[in-house]
């Protein structure tokens, strides 16, 4: 396997990890490693040392670097920089990570410390996020609904624990009926209502896809083909762009009645690497018949995804400059840095900025990840302005640039 498509593991334990606990409750963290048998104490070197090799540590077992190992390994998991911890009686207070979404659980959990356990995994992130995965190899369920009743009421565990499969799919159905009926691909959605309904009905969709796909059983279940996903999906973001320009226009927010859930609709981002495969595609199958169906597929991807949406210009003209015999991936990365380049000059000349200083901000832009918009570096970029002129000229000139330098950067962040 590619070192790239590895799993980052990492293993923590410290003394008697084994042992069981007093009427299965989970007993305080321990940092005491010194009382571990020698195989249990050998192992957890080794994990430490592959650890070490993977992140260019230098931690090991004695007593000082075992904390910093722990304070290490809570932070890169926060941060999403390991994929799986293996743990025994650690991680479980003070310690909070939102992006984590599942537990494994092998231990015959009950009250207290089965609580203390899944609370690792059910903190609220976002709304892709909106409940955690448990997947226990112990039979826990009465054991669940007893701690669940003894922490907060009997009748709690409709409301902590997701219902059974086939009510979310019921209604899921229900709801992609609707969607069928109401608003069939290809006719257009005329007027304020009906588009607010199709908002509130595909928003409820991607609500319930979210929780669906916990399940195995919706695989092959979908209903709705992907071609056909991703049509509804573009609508969706073309009335969100409409509702955005109205709101900016108009300068109020969006009525609280119109909810749009992005953030679902950006966790099956279609990624640039795909574009690319299926523009490979299209320039292997030009003239065979084949190539109209692959154009299609592209601009839907693109139409369909929000992060692709302002470079769909960018992509249709690669796709026309494309010859026969380039390497796709060569070619667009010379394409991009080409157009970044020209269209960086453009806005150089229209606003008059200093050149070195404006390539330095924006290089920083894209090492960083974001555009800063305080600090001395924007201001370095600017044009002096005379103190006679307008008042507030200085901020409007400002405010104008980085509103350039933000569409410039989300434009190509991300293509190279």
């Amino acid at each position: 396997m590619p070192p790239d498509q590895r799993l980052k593991v990492g293993l923590i334990y410290s003394y008697a990890p084994n042992e069981a606990e007093a009427d299965d409750l989970l007993s305080d963290e321990d940092f005491d490693t010194d009382a571990l048998g020698f195989d249990a104490r050998e192992f957890l070197e080794h994990a430490i040392q592959d650890y070490n090799d993977m992140f260019g540590t230098s931690f090991d077992t004695t007593a000082d670097k075992f904390q910093n190992y722990y304070k290490d390994l809570s932070l890169r998991l926060k941060r999403r920089e390991i994929d799986l911890v293996i743990v025994v009686n650690m991680f479980l207070t003070g310690f909070d990570a939102t992006t984590l979404n599942t537990l494994w659980v092998d231990k015959n959990l009950r009250a207290h410390g089965l609580i203390q356990a899944y609370s690792r995994t059910n903190r609220i992130l976002n709304s892709v996020k909106t409940f955690g995965n448990i997947v226990s190899f112990r039979d826990l369920e009465q054991a669940t609904n007893d701690a669940i009743a003894l922490f907060g009421n009997k009748d709690a565990s409709g409301i902590v624990l997701l219902k059974p499969y086939a009510e979310y799919y019921d209604e899921y159905a229900d709801r992609v009926a609707d969607l069928q009926a109401g608003f069939p691909l290809g006719q257009p959605i005329v007027g304020e209502m009906a588009q607010k309904e199709f908002i509130a009905v595909f928003g409820a969709i991607l609500r319930l896809r979210n929780i669906l796909q916990s399940f195995d059983d919706f695989a092959g279940n979908e209903i709705l083909t992907p071609r056909a996903l991703q049509d509804y999906q573009s609508l969706y973001l073309n009335l969100y762009q409409e509702f955005r320009t109205q709101r900016d226009a108009d300068k109020e927010p969006i009525h609280e009645e119109v909810v749009f859930e992005i953030e679902l609709i950006k966790q099956v981002e279609i990624n640039v690497d795909y574009i690319l495969m299926l523009v490979e595609q299209y320039r292997d199958a030009k003239g065979d018949g084949d190539d109209k169906e692959i154009r299609a597929a592209i601009d839907r991807a693109v139409s369909s995804s929000p992060s692709l949406r302002n470079k769909k210009d960018l992509i249709e003209e690669f796709v026309e400059s494309l010859s026969a015999t380039a390497e796709v991936d060569v070619a667009w990365a010379a394409f991009v840095a080409a157009k970044r380049a020209e269209e960086l000059d453009r806005i150089i000349t229209e606003e008059g900025l200093d050149r070195d200083a404006t390539h330095a901000f924006v290089e920083a832009a894209f090492r960083d990840g974001a555009v800063q918009p305080t600090g001395t570096a924007i201001t370095k970029i600017l044009s002096p302005v005379s103190r006679f002129g307008p008042a507030g000229g200085h901020a409007a000139k400002k405010q104008s640039v980085l509103t350039k330098i933000g569409l410039f950067f989300d434009r190509f962040f991300g293509l190279s």
